[in-house]
């Protein structure tokens, strides 16, 4: 197992590479069976999820679109608790089939704030896709549809995930080392 430093702490490996890759095949062929006959419409949540809505979406054979939102609750390694959305939504869902992609759903703060203003518009259908999802940390009820790993409550980074703005650029997953 090997170590990084983010700034001022060590973070081991957790997730490899191609682990990541084949959970995400596996959640593409779901929604490409899910969704047959239809055009989705994907609102990625940024700044995390960039890399993993980029390989999803790479992996879909359906018609599909995708936009961004940027909501942010997290200040270091923790939650702030408070949801603040810098980037708006600018597409109709009305009639839509949606999908929300998230890097990781832990407390559940960020999607319970979010959610309400996506049924506000009336979608035909909402789905929730995370790659990762901490069910011990989870504060708010959430039904998430797709999930590629449930993961322990520790802090990770890497592959679209950040501690105060580096390490998203890692291929693999990393769990704070204790």
């Amino acid at each position: 197992m090997s170590t990084i430093k983010v700034h001022d702490k060590t973070f081991a490996t957790f997730l490899s590479e191609s682990a990541i890759n084949e959970q995400i095949k596996r959640i593409a062929q779901e929604i490409n069976t899910d969704y047959k006959g239809k055009t989705p419409l994907f609102i990625a949540i940024l700044n995390g999820s960039f890399m993993f809505a980029s390989d999803l979406f790479k992996e879909l054979d359906i018609e599909a679109q995708v936009c961004f939102i940027k909501l942010a609750s997290y200040q270091g390694v923790k939650s702030t608790g408070n949801v603040v959305t810098s980037i708006g939504l600018d597409v109709s869902l009305k009639d839509r089939d949606v999908i929300v992609i998230e890097d990781i759903v832990d407390t559940g703060k960020t999607l319970h704030d979010f959610l309400p203003q996506i049924m506000d518009q009336h979608p035909s259908s909402l789905k929730i896709a995370t790659l990762l999802h901490k069910p011990e940390a989870l504060k708010y009820p959430l039904t998430i549809d797709y999930v590629g790993f449930s993961i322990p409550n520790k802090f990770v980074v890497g592959y679209g995930l950040d501690y105060d703005g580096l390490g998203r650029n890692l291929r693999e997953i990393f769990q704070l080392a204790e």
